[in-house]
């Protein structure tokens, strides 16, 4: 009996490392929804809004400076102009190229108040919640884009990711997928493979 609850204890360690490793090549991947407004997806690490990770320490340096120097430019522009919503996004957009998190969530906060429905927006708002450890929220801001536009493939994409991998919710993660082939058969995930190939591959190894 001890034997057979080790053995099956070892089988869901090895099906959950299967699951994990499957996930994990796919979070590398996570879209920004200002960077690729549809679902054809551009090779990563050229996203214009990306700070070039490849600059020596020197060049890098300089770059922290300038955007920097930008942020604090758009941040007085914002004071005397705190209506103007494609302000608001830019800011965000700085600070999600910097790893600003919550600065980030709160420009794109900002940028909603003024302009509620915008994918883009709300799909980058929900990767920033989800960097800054609050999946849940980025659910939330996956739910209002696709609520918006049902046809807004990222955020459904997104949605499985943080569903599957911060949440543990294979159920819930794999339907979000299912959702996105049903709009789009083709859909490809960062990685090069289908998400329909994906999720047939994970539900094979869950049922091992």
């Amino acid at each position: 009996m001890a034997k057979d609850t080790k053995t099956n204890e070892q089988d869901y360690i090895k099906k959950q490392t299967l699951l994990g490793a499957v996930i994990a090549s796919l979070i590398i991947g996570f879209i920004a929804g200002t960077v690729y407004s549809s679902f054809k997806l551009a090779p990563q690490g050229s996203s214009q809004n990306q700070i070039t990770q490849n600059n020596s320490p020197s060049e890098q340096h300089d770059n922290s400076v300038q955007l920097g120097g930008k942020i604090l430019q758009l941040e007085q522009f914002l004071k005397e102009n705190p209506d103007d919503v494609q302000a608001w996004t830019q800011l965000g957009n700085m600070f999600f190229d910097s790893d600003q998190y919550a600065n980030a969530i709160e420009a794109y906060t900002r940028s909603l108040a003024l302009q509620p429905d915008n994918t883009s927006v709300l799909t980058d708002l929900g990767v920033m919640y989800r960097r800054n450890k609050q999946p849940e929220k980025a659910i939330e801001s996956f739910d209002k884009a696709i609520q918006v536009d049902p046809g807004f493939e990222t955020a459904r994409f997104n949605k499985g990711v943080v569903l599957l991998h911060d949440l543990e919710d294979f159920e819930g993660g794999i339907n979000a997928w299912e959702d996105l082939i049903r709009q789009n058969p083709m859909a490809m995930a960062p990685n090069g493979e289908s998400v329909d190939a994906i999720v047939r591959r994970m539900k094979s190894q869950a049922s091992k």
